[in-house]
C-alpha cells in the first residue's frame, strides 16, 4: 500500500576537536566499512568465546556495561521497531518485500534481525534470523560489533591501544576508534543520501547536512555532544521536554503593563533556536505550536481569541508533496505577534508553547486503520495510542491585561 510505505520512509530516518586530514579520511574510511548495507551476518563466534561474549542480546552487552542498557532500554532507539513500524511491516514483508526490508537498514540493521533478505527483488528466509532479536530495534550490537570483533570509542583519556593481550581480554577486547564521538558516526541513518526522496528540492532526512552548515559543525560541537551526554546512551530528542527546553530560547511580553477595555493588545510570543544544531524540529513528523488567546478570571477561554503560529514542515500523508515548511535553523526564531481588542475587564493573555512529536503519525495511522491495517490492525492501534499522548508544553504563561 503506497500509504503505509510512505510512513515506514518516514520512519526511517565535540569530545573532538578539528581532526587532521589523515585522521578525517582515517574515519572516513573505518566508517564506511563500518556500516556497509547491508550489513553482513556476524558468522561464527571465536572458539573459545563463552556463550555471554558470543550473544547479540542487549542483555549479554549489560552484564559488564549495565548503565549503557538501563539508558538504551528508555531510549527510541531500543524502540525503533516498536508497534508503528512492526504494524506496518505485518503486510509489507508480503506486499512489498524490497520496501520493507529497507526499513531494517536502520530500525533493526544487523543481519540476524530481518526474518528475511532481498533476492533480486524477492525475498527469501534468512538463515541468520533470530527471532528473539528481530524486535529489538537498534540493539548494542548494530553499532558495536562486526563479525564478533567488538568496536567502541577511544577512553576518557583519548588512549586506544588495548591494556592487554586481546585474547587475555573479554571478547577480545575492543578496537577503539574516535568515529564513535564523531557527526559522522550518526549519518548513515540521519541523513539520505544526495539522490535520496527529496520533496520540493530537500531531502525528507536532512539532518546531518543541516549541522554541517551549522555554527555548531564549525565549532567542533557533534551530535553526540547533546544526544550523548557524558557518553550517555540516551539520544533524547523531540520527545523529550527538557532536551526541547534545553535547546530554544523561549520569550512572552505585553505591549503595556496594562490595557483598558476598549483598547487593543499587543503581545508577543517568541521561540528562537539558540542551541540545536539542526532544524527544529529536523523532521517531517513532529509539529510545534506556539498560541496566544485571552482568558477570563475563571479561567474561560474567550470564544474566537486564540491565535496560532505553527513550526514544522508538513508534508501529505502519501508523501506525494510538501505543504509548508517552517522550522528553524539555528539562530532562526517565531514569532506570534498578538494584536485583539480587549471588549472587558479582567482579561489575561495565555501563551502557550506546545510539542506534539508524533502529529504526522497521529493523522497516518488514523488514515491507515480507515483504509484497513491488516494483520497489524492491532500494533498499528496501540502505536496510535502511543503517539496521542506523547505531546507536552513547554512553555505557558498568563498575562494581566487589564
Amino acid at each position: 500500500m503506497r500509504l503505509r510505505g510512505a510512513a515506514v520512509l518516514i520512519a526511517a530516518l565535540a569530545a573532538l576537536g578539528a581532526v587532521n586530514a589523515s585522521g578525517a579520511d582515517a574515519i572516513r574510511e573505518f566508517l564506511d566499512r563500518h556500516w556497509r548495507r547491508p550489513l553482513a551476518p556476524q558468522g561464527p563466534p571465536p572458539a573459545r568465546f563463552s556463550p555471554l561474549e558470543a550473544s547479540l542480546q542487549p542483555e549479554a552487552c549489560g552484564t559488564c556495561h549495565p548503565v549503557q542498557l538501563a539508558d538504551w532500554k528508555s531510549s527510541l532507539h531500543a524502540a525503533s521497531t516498536a508497534p508503528g513500524v512492526a504494524g506496518q511491516l505485518v503486510e509489507m514483508l508480503e506486499s512489498d518485500p524490497p520496501s520493507a526490508l529497507s526499513c531494517f537498514t536502520c530500525h533493526a540493521p544487523l543481519a540476524e534481525q530481518a526474518p528475511r533478505v532481498d533476492d533480486g527483488g524477492r525475498a527469501r528466509t534468512n538463515p541468520a534470523y533470530d527471532a528473539t532479536l528481530g524486535a529489538r530495534g537498534l540493539v548494542c550490537a548494530g553499532c558495536h560489533v562486526r563479525a564478533h570483533q567488538r568496536f567502541g570509542p577511544p577512553r576518557r583519556d583519548g588512549s586506544l591501544t588495548p591494556t592487554a593481550p586481546s585474547e587475555t581480554l573479554p571478547h577480545n577486547g575492543v578496537t577503539r576508534t574516535p568515529a564513535f564521538l564523531r557527526s559522522e558516526f550518526c549519518q548513515s541513518c540521519h541523513q539520505f543520501t544526495p539522490e535520496g526522496f527529496a520533496l520540493n528540492g530537500k531531502l525528507l532526512e536532512n539532518t546531518y547536512n543541516e549541522w554541517k552548515a551549522s555554527r555548531f559543525a564549525r565549532e567542533g560541537v557533534q551530535c553526540q555532544d547533546c544526544h550523548m551526554p557524558d557518553r550517555r546512551h540516551l539520544w533524547r530528542g523531540i520527545h523529550d521536554p527538557e532536551m526541547v527546553r534545553s535547546g530554544v530560547t523561549i520569550d512572552a511580553s505585553a505591549g503595556a503593563s496594562r490595557y483598558r477595555p476598549g483598547e487593543i493588545v499587543s503581545v508577543t510570543l517568541t521561540l528562537e533556536n539558540t542551541r540545536i544544531g539542526h532544524a527544529f524540529p529536523t523532521y517531517v513528523t513532529p509539529r510545534v505550536v506556539l498560541s496566544v488567546e485571552l482568558v477570563d478570571q475563571a479561567g474561560q477561554v474567550a470564544v474566537g481569541s486564540r491565535e496560532e503560529k505553527v513550526i514544522a514542515r508538513e508534508v501529505t500523508l502519501d508523501l506525494e508533496r510538501e505543504v509548508s515548511d517552517t522550522r528553524l535553523m539555528p539562530g532562526a526564531k517565531a514569532v506570534l505577534h498578538y494584536r485583539r481588542r480587549v471588549e472587558r475587564a479582567g482579561l489575561r493573555a495565555r501563551l502557550r508553547v506546545v510539542v506534539y512529536p508524533d502529529e504526522f503519525y497521529t493523522r497516518f495511522f488514523e488514515s491507515l486503520l480507515t483504509q484497513g491495517a491488516g494483520r497489524g490492525e492491532a500494533q498499528i492501534r496501540e502505536a496510535l495510542a502511543a503517539t496521542r499522548r506523547s505531546p507536552f508544553t513547554v512553555f505557558v504563561r498568563e498575562i494581566p491585561l487589564t
